[in-house]
């Protein structure tokens, strides 16, 4: 008994000191809180670039991750990327030979703007002012470098190793088009004018980013550029690369009367073409600017190559973190609607409306299903809408299908009207030989 009396208050200085110690554990876990409080990145409406959801990275991690160049602090130091920061000394040596400012000065644009630059990531960036200034200068000079001597007549070199391998310059525009891997359009758009640059510029004006980049990327991926597009995207409103890409995707008419979708059950490319629906090519407007008028489904190029899914995906990343209206992620929904089989891209192929560079049907179908995977779709204010009203109206008259049909199956060659003409008039032939012969009779 005392055994067990002694045990019991044994247990209760135990109680007691596990207590006491943890009363002690609190105080010290609140003052590193707090300390983490203090030193915690401020979030801010000025947040745009963003680390891709692990459910979307998950489908294709290389498709978001740079290959050749790192651009911005998240993926900054990779040990596969090093080779690059040689390439970006030697274009800020070439950025200071052009400019009119120091070297000094443009660290000082770059500095004063430090907090901003960081508050455009969604995460803190664990780097010191003097690193983190270092890497913005160096990343925003290349990719300035890279514009001008892209775009602009003057400022090539025979020594550049970037620009006399074409397929390296085509791998950096792939990297400057990750969401990951992306640098504040502002401060491109400074550093640029610091350096009052008009070296072979027309009428000795100073060069502007977003025209740079504008005439970047139509030379590279024409078929997302809208023609006419500067005139309507204010440059202080880009936040980066990708959010002007989408800019510059952006329908020309959007539905503002917010039909809902009632039902996915839209129909195919092949099931249009059944039912007499002509389709037609529609230069100069935006990808996303389709349009169905009196039995044609008008739809800008659609270029499918190997870049395709980057740019898409990336697109749809930016959207779901960042924009309240996800009109690429619905001509996502609305192209798979569409194409179903290998048919439907055979059937817009042979319309002109998508370039083929893959060269194979089944493979473009399989990645348009591919960027669908993890699409948001809002059946309340699809913008396609009023659109799949229409088409599915059209499939169901009757007249439309019969009309479709007696074309597709007997007037779809000259030699198949013309056979059709002659069974007609042996049948009739036949038909008043026959008559004459019950009069005869």
């Amino acid at each position: 008994m005392e055994d067990a009396g002694t045990s019991v208050h044994d247990q209760q200085v135990t109680k007691y000191d596990q207590d006491s110690q943890l009363s002690l554990d609190i105080n010290k876990l609140a003052k590193s809180l707090r300390a983490e409080m203090e030193m915690l990145h401020s979030f801010s409406d000025q947040c745009c670039i963003y680390r891709v959801p692990i459910r979307l990275r998950e489908s294709n991690e290389k498709i978001f991750t740079p290959h050749v160049v790192n651009l911005g602090p998240l993926h900054h130091g990779k040990e596969e990327l090093k080779a690059m920061q040689e390439h970006k000394i030697l274009y800020l040596q070439d950025f200071l030979e052009w400019s009119e400012a120091s070297m000094e000065e443009l660290i000082k644009v770059v500095e004063e703007r430090e907090t901003r630059l960081r508050n455009c990531y969604a995460e803190t960036i664990d780097l010191g002012s003097e690193d983190f200034v270092k890497m913005m200068l160096l990343d925003a000079s290349f990719i300035i470098v890279v514009l001008l001597k892209g775009c602009c007549e003057g400022f090539e070199s025979s020594n550049d190793r970037i620009f006399n391998k074409p397929w390296m310059l085509s791998d950096i525009l792939l990297d400057m088009c990750l969401i990951e891997n992306q640098l504040p359009f502002f401060i491109l758009e400074d550093l640029l004018k610091a350096s009052s640059i008009t070296r072979y510029s027309p009428a000795e004006e100073e060069y502007s980013v977003i025209k740079l980049t504008y005439k970047f990327f139509e030379e590279r991926q024409d078929s997302w550029m809208k023609k006419g597009i500067l005139e309507e995207i204010n440059s202080s409103e880009v936040a980066h690369f990708v959010d002007f890409i989408r800019k510059c995707l952006k329908p020309s008419e959007l539905d503002q009367t917010e039909k809902e979708l009632e039902t996915i059950n839209v129909p195919s490319i092949t099931e249009l073409h059944q039912a007499g629906v002509k389709f037609r090519f529609k230069p100069g407007k935006s990808l996303l600017d389709m349009k169905f008028d009196r039995g044609i489904l008008e739809m800008p190029l659609l270029k499918i190559d190997d870049d395709t899914e980057i740019l898409f995906r990336n697109l749809q990343v930016f959207e779901q973190c960042h924009c309240h209206e996800e009109y690429i992620a619905n001509y996502i929904s609305m192209i798979n609607f569409l194409v179903i089989t290998p048919k439907d891209v055979e059937i817009l192929v042979r319309n002109g409306i998508i370039e083929n560079w893959i060269h194979d049907y089944e493979a473009v179908t399989t990645l348009l299903h591919n960027i669908s995977k993890g699409n948001s779709l809002s059946a309340d204010d699809f913008i396609f809408a009023s659109l799949v009203e229409d088409l599915k109206a059209y499939c169901r008259r009757p007249w439309n299908k019969w009309k479709a049909t007696l074309k597709q199956e007997y007037f779809h060659t000259p030699w198949a009207i013309i056979s059709l003409i002659a069974a007609s008039i042996l049948l009739i032939l036949t038909m008043v030989q026959t008559v004459c012969s019950l009069i005869q009779v």
